[in-house]
């Protein structure tokens, strides 16, 4: 477990796990019962996830979609709730079908308790989704909640 992290600090572990490509590794980060929020989730696309199992479904196979390949800018934000940051970020990825190369903006609001992720609403720009994804995510079962 990661109890000696602090919030941010395990924002940034996970964000490491990310850019290697280490998927489940970023979702044993999070708590059994987590709630995964997209706010901007395109029509079709989960706007919320519960539980470890569900979130660990929906990233199966984000690196068949999007190779992240780093992070210019991050400012992460201490707010008055020690176990509370809020997140800006850019990330520069590859969209594997394409081989294109993009930028990705998001906002994240994230609450750990005892090392562990336990809410992640994330505010990321859903025009760069390439089709392949979109087209994975949109017709694959629906599980979750609207």
């Amino acid at each position: 477990m990661h109890d000696d992290l602090a919030t941010a600090d395990l924002f940034r572990h996970g964000l490491e796990l990310l850019l290697d490509g280490r998927i489940d590794d970023w979702v044993a980060l999070c708590d059994e019962d987590v709630l995964v929020e997209f706010p901007f989730a395109p029509v079709g696309w989960p706007r919320r996830l519960e539980g470890r199992g569900r979130l660990a479904e929906y990233m199966s196979d984000y690196t068949d979609h999007v190779h992240l390949k780093d992070l210019p800018y991050l400012e992460i934000h201490q707010t008055a709730a020690p176990e509370t940051v809020v997140a800006e970020m850019r990330a520069r990825a590859r969209l594997v079908a394409t081989g294109q190369d993009t930028d990705i903006s998001y906002v994240v609001v994230m609450t750990a308790v005892r090392g562990r992720i336990t809410h992640y609403r994330d505010y990321w720009n859903p025009l760069v989704v390439p089709d392949s994804m979109r087209e994975a995510k949109t017709t694959a079962p629906k599980r979750e909640n609207a």
